[in-house]
């Protein structure tokens, strides 16, 4: 069994008529009860919810609070190739477009290794385009060893792979993996990805099952939001997650929020959500599962990423480059997407702790395993 089996019992358009079909009444039974079911989650992110949001901030606030303490976990990405075998219409990496093409060799990465410790990090994020071939197993076998070497927490996201490979990368460092469906509307997914391997709805959506029977440590969730209809995608992760942990609860898990962001090609959402609807969305997500960690990158603007600080975030990134080489050696035309949040790493952090938070460099699931080898 996977979780396609569960999908294909879901009808989209029954999913987006019942949440547009929730009243306040739903959203008022949902914030009384301790513990919510799908039903309840699809009350908190309907347009009935949203006269609700500051007291689900609240109810929020409390819980992250129980669980994770005043902790903020620091990560950054480091880009090592803009290789891809994809044509997808949200993607500045997309094969269609026209931009130098740069996979870094075992120099280049130590000279970005370098430059992201000097920042402080010690949770670092690998992303590739999706090129099986140049940037497939044999790449990932030459630099896991060499970057794990130099970072207690190694997660990936790349193209998906078998549970063989996984579990191989697992030998060889790896701790989490990041692997969005983008959108759960099968006739949308495939307008968005018009070339390549990724065109394989399944295969993707069965991934974190290969994940978690592979026994990786953390399995990040998320859909891409704007190419879909926003509440019905975030209810198929939030189903999604409920699948995963109920079938593979060793694991820990992620979800994140990217909002689509200007890039080569420039498409324009379908669905676009406010500021105000993210901030219900991941209050939503906190009320829904207390455990799940909960992600916020620099896609987001710098002073809305430090006031949602208290509603639900456990994880964000600080001095995002999104481009291979970003930190060693800056080249604009190689990136993926246009961030929003410009600090440095220490602005970010000193935004942080002024909330009263404390700054968490080092992943302490692992360091406290004894499985670390920084």
């Amino acid at each position: 069994m996977s979780f396609s089996d569960v999908f294909k019992t879901l009808d989209w358009d029954s999913v987006s008529l019942s949440i547009y079909s929730k009243t306040t009444a739903d959203v008022e039974r949902a914030l009384s009860k301790k513990k919510l079911d799908l039903e309840d989650f699809k009350a908190l992110i309907s347009p009935s919810a949203e006269s609700y949001i500051e007291q689900m901030a609240q109810q929020s606030y409390a819980l992250t609070r129980q669980r994770f303490g005043f902790n903020i976990n620091f990560y950054i990405p480091l880009y090592l190739s803009n290789l891809c075998a994809n044509a997808c219409t949200y993607c500045g990496f997309s094969m269609e477009n026209k931009i130098k093409r740069k996979t870094l060799n075992s120099t280049e990465i130590d000279d970005e290794i370098s430059a992201i410790k000097a920042m402080n990090f010690d949770s670092v994020l690998l992303v590739t385009g999706e090129h099986e071939t140049k940037v497939g197993m044999n790449y990932f076998r030459q630099v896991l060893p060499q970057i794990k070497s130099q970072f207690s927490y190694l997660a990936m996201e790349v193209q998906p792979l078998d549970q063989h490979e996984y579990q191989e990368l697992k030998t060889l460092g790896l701790d989490a993996v990041m692997v969005y469906q983008e959108t759960y509307h099968p006739s949308t997914y495939a307008k968005h990805h018009l070339r390549g391997n990724k065109q394989d709805f399944y295969y993707r959506l069965e991934t974190p099952d290969r994940l978690a029977k592979a026994g990786i440590d953390k399995i990040g969730l998320g859909a891409l939001i704007g190419l879909e209809e926003w509440r019905a995608d975030c209810f198929f992760t939030a189903a999604h997650l409920q699948y995963l942990e109920r079938h593979y609860w060793q694991t820990r898990y992620s979800i994140s929020f990217p909002r689509l962001r200007p890039c080569e090609g420039a498409l324009q959402p379908k669905s676009v959500m406010t500021d105000k609807q993210l901030v219900q969305l991941i209050c939503a997500y906190r009320l829904f599962n207390h455990e799940v960690e909960l992600s916020i990158s620099t896609r987001e603007q710098a002073s809305f990423r430090d006031n949602i600080l208290p509603l639900g975030v456990t994880h964000i990134s600080a001095a995002s480059k999104t481009q291979p080489g970003g930190y060693a050696n800056v080249e604009v035309e190689l990136e993926q997407f246009s961030i929003s949040d410009e600090r440095s790493a220490f602005d970010v952090a000193q935004a942080v702790k002024n909330k009263g938070y404390e700054v968490v460099w080092t992943d302490w699931h692992q360091a406290y395993s004894g499985s670390s080898t920084a």
